[in-house]
């Protein structure tokens, strides 16, 4: 409120001065400014809460929960090592021009960019891992099989679905240099390695796919662009109505249908197939692949699985075997994995060639409602046995706090008499000139 408005203030006679005098030593605001007061400090508020406000999609990880996805950054990471997979940390930020070389639109939607200070040029915060990975491999990876491993933070311009996050913390693996079904099995079989070990309270379904499939169909009638995004969009709205109308008039319309009508099945998506399709060797390789990988799962880890040939949401990125896998009945995916192509350069990115590449990634933090840590064992030391305790007993204290921490335990050396932790399990108090560890009833 600006000065003048104070000149609005009626002017009162010399008694009415007087007396308005003497009524504002009793109160410290006069009640035409109490609003004031109020006004001001409302405002305060609402700043305080509007600065302490996170943006959607973003939140803290708090307490058990923070230490639960430590333990599983932690527990993950590591069976990935026992399995061979290389462990590496990529920075946060990188230039476009490698970050973003070969992404998707969708992936360069999702990653914010900032001005390098030093140099003028334009950088990217990671929205995925992947891509850094490529990068790596190009540069240390060799002509050979290699196999990497990471978890790191990554932050997304967009959330993923309503209620998605914009700050997963992602983890994965790839293997870079082999060809073979062999190492999508073998990813396979380490996920549920690694998932099975959680001891879960629900159950990982997995949703397999295989672009090659639709990419094959669209080279052998030369798609068109539109009529390629015409057909991803109709396969992702599941719109069969309107796809057999479009389909009548495509080449080959007749097996672009049968992908979304019979794509479930392989013995009936073949059956269905024209001829032209049914010699194609590519074709016929991509449904042996998903049958075999289907029998794996489903024989090795008694695992739901269900096949869907019209799933191209990585279409640009991955070249064969795709899958997702889902806890529940939940709509995102908690693992996304599949084929792609890596770059074989020597250590010369301008002479860099497609190397075969698979992988899965997942947001560790999708995790947290699914696994429960062991009750901890909460310990304090009595405050009033600190105050009176001698050097013997003090050097006695240090030696068993450092026994028992090793051993797992939470023990908190209180600072004053009030400072206990919440849900305290035992006391470690002075018994008989002896530290003794007593559970608390």
């Amino acid at each position: 409120m600006s000065v003048s408005s104070y000149s609005a203030v009626p002017v009162q006679s010399r008694s009415e001065n007087n007396s308005t005098s003497q009524h504002a030593d009793d109160n410290s605001v006069p009640n035409h400014l109490s609003h004031l007061s109020n006004f001001h400090l409302s405002n305060f508020t609402a700043e305080v809460a509007n600065n302490w406000l996170l943006p959607d999609g973003v939140v803290d990880v708090l307490f058990e929960d923070a230490q639960k996805q430590e333990v599983l950054r932690h527990q993950l990471t590591q069976q990935l090592i026992t399995h061979g997979y290389q462990l590496v940390n990529p920075p946060m930020i990188e230039f476009t021009e490698s970050l973003l070389s070969d992404a998707s639109e969708d992936l360069k939607r999702q990653t914010f960019k900032i001005i390098d200070q030093l140099t003028g040029r334009l950088m990217g915060v990671r929205a995925d891992i992947t891509p850094q990975i490529l990068r790596i491999d190009a540069h240390h990876g060799g002509t050979g099989i290699a196999r990497y491993c990471y978890a790191g933070d990554v932050i997304h311009t967009l959330p993923s679905g309503l209620f998605g996050s914009r700050t997963p913390l992602q983890l994965g693996a790839e293997i870079f240099g082999c060809a073979s079904l062999s190492a999508d099995f073998e990813l396979i079989d380490v996920l549920f390695t690694m998932v099975n070990d959680l001891n879960m309270s629900a159950a990982l379904h997995i949703d397999l796919g295989h672009v090659a499939i639709f990419k094959r169909l669209a080279l052998l009638v030369e798609l068109s662009d539109n009529d390629t995004k015409q057909l991803m969009h109709l396969y992702a709205n599941k719109n069969l109505p309107e796809l057999k109308r479009v389909c009548q008039t495509l080449p080959m319309g007749s097996d672009f249908y049968a992908l979304a009508r019979f794509g479930h099945d392989m013995t009936r998506l073949l059956a269905k197939l024209s001829d032209t399709a049914q010699q194609d060797t590519e074709i016929v390789t991509a449904v042996d692949e998903l049958q075999r990988l289907k029998t794996h799962l489903q024989e090795q880890w008694n695992c739901n699985v269900s096949i869907d040939v019209t799933e191209l949401s990585g279409y640009h990125y991955h070249t064969g075997i795709v899958f997702n896998g889902y806890i529940n009945s939940e709509t995102q995916p908690l693992v996304r994995g599949g084929r792609f192509d890596g770059m074989q350069s020597g250590g010369h990115l301008t002479n860099s060639q497609p190397r075969e590449a698979t992988g899965f990634s997942m947001d560790v933090s999708r995790l947290l409602a699914h696994v429960e840590l062991a009750a901890p064992v909460v310990v304090v030391v009595d405050y009033a046995a600190i105050n009176n305790m001698d050097s013997e007993q003090r050097q006695t204290l240090r030696q068993q706090v450092d026994s028992l921490r090793q051993q797992g335990y939470r023990v908190t050396v209180p600072l004053d008499i009030h400072d206990c932790p919440q849900d305290v399990t035992h006391r470690l108090s002075i018994v008989a000139n002896q530290w003794q560890l007593t559970a608390v009833e």
